[in-house]
């Protein structure tokens, strides 16, 4: 097989990237994902500077091998995260919910690679005008925060738009997933969902079960009245959000309220029925717990195979 860009960008085996998931992407998690061959990911979410520097140092300690930092830029901490990274020399960072153009300078400066993650080709454009090194492109299929258009409507498109490499997101959990992602152009694929069962992750038991027994219908989308749309499991939680978004008298404020907190319920505290448990679509086909590499060697052997290479 011809060489692959991202695993030369990046400086890995295989093109998978783990999804920078909050309360779930730690430490532990990374490292094993980058042993494995692939470049796991640090959740920066709302950590602040300190927090950040002791997860990437115990990751540090944990491999030899390229990791990276998801910055969340809306985050009260950004600048202490953006500082960390430079300061601690991390070589890749994924960027999300925000626009990056305020830090990609001081990123690049620090020799830091970029890659965006985009729900549309429009930004998919504009991060590449500011230096962005490759694209996530992330279907609606996606657990988590969600954009409208599908992984196989938006792949194809952002790769025609753009001139730099594009990693496909969403939908995505076996080799099919990922021939079919280089069939729309695609150069890697970053999953999720899929190494939520992984043995590594540090997940809540109880979220990790769910997600185990879950089928292709028990998603859905809240918060859109927020304009913050999350794709999670359906529970007690997402049941009440859904009915108390549709009624328009509920007030903003009552239905933030109500969602503050509840990933960290899920993930950390187990509380399955009052917390939210983001999640894909493609949960139907996690029905196992494997380690980071068999995830990883089983997908790319897979897909491989099936592209015939």
């Amino acid at each position: 097989m011809e060489k692959n860009p991202i695993c030369e960008l990046l400086g890995v085996e295989y093109p998978v990237i783990q999804g920078g998931m909050a309360w779930i992407a730690d430490a532990e998690l990374a490292a094993a994902v980058s042993n494995a061959g692939g470049l796991g990911l640090i959740a920066a979410m709302n950590s602040n500077g300190e927090q950040l520097r002791e997860q990437i140092k115990k990751a540090k300690a944990l491999t030899d091998k390229p990791f990276g930092v998801n910055l969340m830029l809306m985050s009260p901490f950004i600048e202490e995260a953006v500082d960390v990274v430079c300061e601690e020399k991390i070589k890749v960072v994924t960027t999300g919910a925000g626009n990056p153009a305020k830090y990609m300078e001081k990123l690049k400066n620090a020799g830091v690679t970029v890659i965006c993650v985009v729900a549309s080709v429009p930004l998919a454009v504009m991060t590449e005008r500011m230096g962005a090194s490759a694209i996530i492109a992330e279907g609606c299929e996606s657990g988590g925060h969600v954009g409208e258009t599908t992984t196989m409507a938006l792949v194809p498109q952002v790769v025609d738009a753009v001139n730099i490499p594009v990693i496909a997101a969403g939908g995505i959990a076996d080799g099919r997933g990922m021939a079919a992602a280089f069939m729309l152009g695609a150069k890697a694929v970053q999953m999720g969902t899929r190494f939520l069962t992984a043995r590594e992750c540090n997940v809540h038991p109880n979220y990790k079960e769910k997600v185990l027994k879950a089928k292709d219908r028990d998603t859905i989308v809240t918060g859109k009245r927020l304009g913050h749309p999350v794709r999670a499991l359906k529970n007690r939680m997402t049941r009440d959000f859904n009915e108390m978004e549709s009624d328009s008298t509920t007030p903003a404020e009552v239905l933030e309220k109500m969602g503050a907190g509840a990933l960290r319920r899920a993930a950390i505290e187990g509380d399955v029925k009052t917390g939210s448990c983001m999640c894909g679509q493609i949960a139907g086909l996690v029905n196992s717990e494997n380690t980071c590499e068999e995830i990883i060697t089983g997908i790319c052997r897979d897909a491989f195979a099936l592209m015939g290479a």
